[in-house]
């Protein structure tokens, strides 16, 4: 059976109709998220049922969801970007690694195709009045009226890429902007707002994580190093799962055939921040 017929007979089985951007966009709104809304987004496609119109669809149910007056945030990621002497799931032969590195094309924002994160932010990316930021590695694009102030200045400056989940992030400004997070299909751990708490956390000491990246400096390509933390998720759904218990303050329900979940954002980093340092040993060690 082919993963679209089968998820066209889930989606029949479950709902009796297919999805469509119009009772997305409802079940959005039953499950809490209101017009004007700051939105950071993650989604797995294949969670929500068949769709009718696909990523694009869901976009616009995203976009009709927080209306004019909102703002819609998601990862771009392009971890593919690298310098090849770091790739270890699969690592690259040494004898490439020089070829990589000067054939590599430079990180633009609008080309570079998002790097195993699914159809939505890809299709999200590419539409009407959507801008991206500049992070050769962990670039956010933003729709709506604070979208301009959500990724000011974010990878701008090549001298200056760390720090990229952190205050100054398109992370931090959602944070500013008392913004929320939306799960679609997803669970904590992937979700990105938890690693700022990485940052303001008291732990220690952090590993850190040394970076290259191409971009390009008055038209022409250079491989850019800096330094950020070594980021680890791996405790994430024990804080997701704990903010939802002590808190109170996630909204659970469905979109489509995908468990959706909504919190508000500036809580769940203060209360991640907590655990981490509760929880995080020396050079990040659970204990």
């Amino acid at each position: 059976m082919s993963r679209e017929r089968e998820l066209i007979e889930r989606t029949h089985e479950a709902l009796g109709r297919p999805v469509t951007a119009s009772n997305l966009a409802a079940d959005l709104r039953a499950l809490g998220v209101e017009e004007g809304m700051t939105l950071i987004v993650h989604t797995a496609m294949s969670a929500i049922g068949w769709v009718a119109g696909g990523a694009q669809a869901v976009v616009l149910a995203l976009q009709r969801a927080v209306g004019e007056s909102g703002t819609l945030v998601m990862p771009t990621h392009t971890g593919s970007r690298t310098d090849p002497s770091h790739w270890r799931n699969p690592p690259a032969p040494e004898s490439w690694w020089e070829a990589i590195r000067e054939e590599m094309p430079p990180f633009d924002p609008a080309l570079t195709p998002v790097y195993l994160m699914g159809d939505v932010p890809e299709t999200f990316r590419r539409m009407p009045g959507v801008r991206r930021s500049r992070h050769p590695h962990l670039s956010f694009a933003a729709w709506g009226r604070q979208a301009e102030a959500v990724l000011a200045g974010h990878g701008d400056d090549p001298e200056r890429l760390g720090e990229a989940l952190g205050d100054g992030s398109p992370i931090g400004r959602v944070y500013d902007l008392d913004g929320h997070v939306l799960l679609l299909g997803v669970g904590h751990i992937n979700n990105t707002s938890l690693h700022l708490a990485e940052y303001r956390a008291k732990y220690g000491p952090k590993p850190v994580d040394n970076q290259a990246a191409p971009v390009l400096v008055d038209g022409r390509k250079r491989w850019a190093a800096y330094v950020d933390l070594e980021f680890d998720s791996d405790d994430f759904p024990a804080i997701g799962a704990g903010f939802e218990l002590d808190t109170g303050l996630a909204r659970v329900g469905k979109a489509g055939l995908a468990t959706a979940r909504l919190m508000p954002q500036r809580p769940l980093v203060d209360y991640a921040t907590n655990w981490m340092e509760r929880h995080r040993g020396e050079n990040g060690r659970r204990v």
